[in-house]
């Protein structure tokens, strides 16, 4: 059977995190490991208000094949959304709901990879970016973060050679909000360089951008689809973790002629997404007032997390030389490195063995690098279970690092 597969099936491998889920399953585990809302936060009763009303209403509609371009009202209601949070004037014609916002990443891959075609991407960066253009036969550039993101001024130098050797990047990928998986946020400064380099280079700008509502602390900095020409940015956003995953909707920001390109692609993947999750996320819109509570809601306690986890990490590692950890200003997880040498995909049976998991950091570089580094979500878990976690962790990794300790000094007496 092998033999009858394609190449881009032989080249799909499973996806990381998906596999380590699996292994996390037990209820004693506690688990830091996938990026998942708190689910005792879902507005169910809204849910319930809002599909009653749905299905009584416009059942018919609801529950039938829809357009590829997506619904208009909930087109409509986005962009009147975006213009009362981002004040940004983005009409309804260069929206494209999507079944969730990785579906953009692959319709994104599929209009403008060509196999050998260069993408920049973040080390890390989001695994499911890494998926989804890989499939297409890309080839990425690495640009490590710092505590402002991405490190830009690195790229020029980067394009310089790709033109010596008559190659060009076709896009940029950044997370600059609240970045999956580090955490960090891209400052206003450097937003605004990689517009300037994107221009003199002439590459697109691919932001994705699901976490933005989720703001605990720092400065409101603008999104790169208001900083710059709309020409040469694609804005992915998603109501997966703002609202209910379960919905897969999400919506791609582009110029028409994009959205047009965008619109056949999705038709050969799914004809179009479901329009009952349109039409859901259609009607929360137009309960502005009760959308802004639940997202207060879930800043507040998310905030609340974010907080203890930043505390436990204090509180168990703080002895433990040469960790360090980023200290998110919003979003769903933060980053930790560890000493060189300490290996967490080779520690992660030992941490499950304790009862705690995490997402190796590998899994989010495409060279293999990372090796050291490891993704922690606070969403999830409890408050409770956040203390005893990180203090389960911090044990094996203490383990680990006398371990590591013990075989350089038998190295050394060989």
């Amino acid at each position: 059977m092998e033999d009858k597969f394609s190449e881009l099936a032989r080249k799909l491998r499973p996806s990381p995190i998906r596999e380590l889920l699996k292994l996390i399953n037990e209820p004693d585990i506690i688990s830091f490991a996938g990026g998942i809302p708190d689910p005792t936060l879902f507005p169910i009763d809204l849910m319930w208000e809002v599909t009653q009303q749905i299905l009584e209403n416009e059942g018919d509609k609801a529950l039938q094949y829809g357009p590829s371009d997506g619904d208009i009202g909930l087109r409509e209601e986005i962009s009147k959304w975006l213009k009362d949070k981002e004040g940004v004037d983005i009409p309804a014609s260069r929206i494209l709901p999507t079944t969730a916002s990785q579906q953009g990443l692959d319709l994104i891959g599929k209009i403008f990879i060509n196999p050998g075609d260069y993408v920049i991407v973040g080390l890390p960066t989001y695994l499911g970016a890494l998926a989804a253009f890989s499939a297409y036969g890309v080839q990425f550039i690495g640009i490590p973060l710092d505590d402002e993101g991405m490190q830009v001024e690195l790229i020029p130098e980067k394009l310089k050679k790709l033109r010596r050797a008559q190659k060009r990047v076709k896009f940029v990928y950044v997370v600059p909000d609240f970045q999956n998986p580090a955490g960090v946020t891209m400052s206003l400064q450097r937003r605004k360089r990689l517009i300037e380099i994107a221009e003199k280079y002439d590459f697109l700008i691919v932001e994705d951008t699901p976490y933005r509502e989720l703001r605990y602390s720092g400065e409101h900095v603008p999104p790169f689809i208001a900083l710059g020409p709309k020409e040469r940015v694609i804005s992915l956003y998603s109501f997966s973790k703002i609202l209910f995953p379960g919905l897969r909707v999400g919506f791609v920001i582009a110029a028409p002629n994009v959205i047009r390109k965008l619109i056949l692609a999705k038709q050969a993947a799914d004809l179009c997404s479901p329009v009952l999750t349109q039409f859901v996320v259609r009607e929360i819109l137009k309960r502005r007032d009760a959308f802004k509570r639940h997202i207060m809601r879930l800043v507040v306690r998310y905030r609340d997390k974010r907080d203890a986890m930043l505390s436990a990490l204090m509180k168990y590692f703080h002895d433990i030389p040469g960790v360090r950890w980023t200290k998110p200003e919003g979003g769903l997880f933060l980053w930790l490195t560890f000493p060189e040498g300490l290996d967490t995909e080779k520690m992660f049976p030992k941490a499950l063995e304790n009862k705690v998991a995490y997402i190796i950091g590998t899994a989010f570089h495409f060279d293999g690098s990372g090796k050291n580094t490891a993704r922690l979500n606070f969403s999830y878990p409890t408050m409770k279970q956040i203390d005893e976690g990180i203090q389960r962790l911090s044990k094996v990794v203490e383990a680990e690092l006398r371990e590591l300790e013990r075989k350089k000094r038998i190295k050394l007496t060989v």
